[in-house]
């Protein structure tokens, strides 16, 4: 990621400072190019991109958009009819929730929990498969940095247009920290470990990782983390068994994350009536030293979790490592229509001039 230098102030004088695609990831005062955030007092959210001439129009009165080039980052600026709004650029999370998509997002809380427990550091190699629109991406990057690679994996190609559509515009252009290849996941790990280990860190977000766990573990550095999103519990059962039988990764550990907003008004401090539930599974596991087999946790499960029979029982399938392979409509999951991506590429070229 290429950082933008600050602008300095001006003053009302002066030309506008002017970037040809700047990114969200900077600071300082606002260019031409950039998106701004702007919030009533209502918290009423409307984002524009930044034009000389142009102006913003609301059932208030219009906002033109030379008065806040210029401004500090957090400025209040007033409509032709005096009407406030507070001025502020796009953060990570505002991004991801609003960015067009083909495929779903990854939420920002579950990015939040892969980049720590995944333990994501600056100078990382990371190897990504299931791009889907780009949101975890973007995290990915930013946690990576410059001295950083992150290798994305995608089988579809409409995914993979739109995710670099949405990465893109969020860098404000091309991030030469990232690749992105076309194809599966354990073809392309392979190619790229011919000559040894070659990621720090793999996430997984598919639909089967459990096909992808001998590639992964010969693309990982030993110590390296084994990361995987998955939306239902027989897929985290199918992931954590195939960790499991490989031999040469350590327990795995499984979780989910809920987020509650509160209402802050006076006394009146309570829950919100909605908050973000499940949103999917997140499994990890440690990569022994190669050759290396893992140690197995002392444990006493319960009566008949571990029979054969069991596991193997056709009203069990998807529970201890069976081997039925699955659709995403087994899961429920529904298609992406064309147009949808379509739709999704023409709303992200658009939202850059809008």
């Amino acid at each position: 990621m290429t950082e933008s230098p600050l602008e300095p102030a001006r003053t009302p004088s002066a030309p506008a400072p002017r970037a040809e695609r700047p990114g969200l990831d900077r600071t300082g005062p606002f260019v031409l190019g950039d998106k701004v955030q702007l919030a009533d007092t209502k918290n009423r959210l409307n984002t524009i991109t930044l034009r000389a001439g142009a102006q913003f129009h609301s059932h208030r009165g219009f906002l033109k958009h030379d008065d806040i080039i210029g401004a500090e980052d957090g400025s209040i600026v007033t409509d032709s009819q005096g009407t406030p709004y507070q001025a502020l650029r796009p953060l990570y999370a505002d991004y991801m929730m609003a960015m067009p998509r083909g495929a779903a997002i990854v939420y920002p809380k579950d990015s939040a929990h892969i980049l720590m427990w995944g333990d994501i550091f600056p100078g990382a190699r990371v190897l990504e498969a299931g791009v889907g629109s780009g949101a975890l991406t973007t995290a990915l990057l930013r946690a990576v940095g410059p001295e950083g690679s992150v290798h994305s994996i995608e089988r579809r190609e409409d995914f993979a247009n739109v995710a670099r559509e949405n990465v893109e515009t969020y860098f404000g252009g091309e991030n030469p920290a990232w690749t992105l290849s076309l194809g599966d996941f354990q073809d392309t790990a392979l190619e790229l470990a011919a000559e040894g280990p070659c990621a720090d860190r793999v996430v997984l977000d598919m639909l089967a990782p459990w096909e992808c766990v001998d590639a992964a573990a010969t693309a990982l550095v030993s110590g390296g983390v084994f990361l995987a999103y998955v939306a239902t519990v027989t897929q985290l059962s199918r992931t954590a068994e195939a960790l499991r039988d490989h031999g040469e990764f350590t327990e795995p550990y499984a979780w989910e994350s809920f987020v509650r907003p509160w209402h802050l008004e006076g006394l009146a401090v309570r829950p919100e009536h909605r908050m973000n539930a499940h949103t999917g599974f997140l499994i990890t596991a440690r990569r022994t030293a190669h050759g290396s087999d893992a140690m197995r946790r002392a444990r006493r499960p319960a009566p008949g979790s571990q029979l054969e029979g069991e596991l193997n029982h056709v009203d069990n399938d998807g529970f201890g490592g069976t081997d039925t392979e699955w659709s995403p409509e087994d899961l429920g999951e529904r298609g992406v229509a064309p147009r949808k991506i379509t739709r999704a590429l023409r709303d992200i070229r658009q939202g850059r001039d809008r």
